[in-house]
């Protein structure tokens, strides 16, 4: 791969994760902080919404980002070619 292909494909790479801590920031700190006040009113399962964020909510979001991440960074080594491959046996036989 050559240089600006590499810059290129960093560029997206490190945009992707910065997008992805954004969001995880604005539920952790916003919904669970900033917001706690006025989500407190709203239960959900008997608990505080504003408790579930900072408890669960965030944990599932984070979770829910490292799956979206997994899939778009496998999109993008692919477009630029640099995917992982499968291993395989001395047989040449996957596994």
């Amino acid at each position: 791969m050559n240089e600006e292909r590499l810059k290129v494909y960093w560029k997206k790479n490190i945009s992707m994760i910065v997008g992805c801590l954004i969001i995880w920031a604005l539920v952790s700190l916003g919904a669970a902080v900033i917001f706690a006040n006025p989500l407190y009113g709203i239960k959900l399962g008997g608990v505080p919404l504003s408790f579930w964020f900072a408890q669960q909510g965030s944990i599932i979001i984070f979770v829910c980002l490292i799956w979206f991440y997994c899939i778009k960074m496998d999109k993008l080594d692919k477009e630029f070619d640099v995917q992982e491959v499968e291993a395989t046996d001395k047989k040449g036989v996957q596994g």
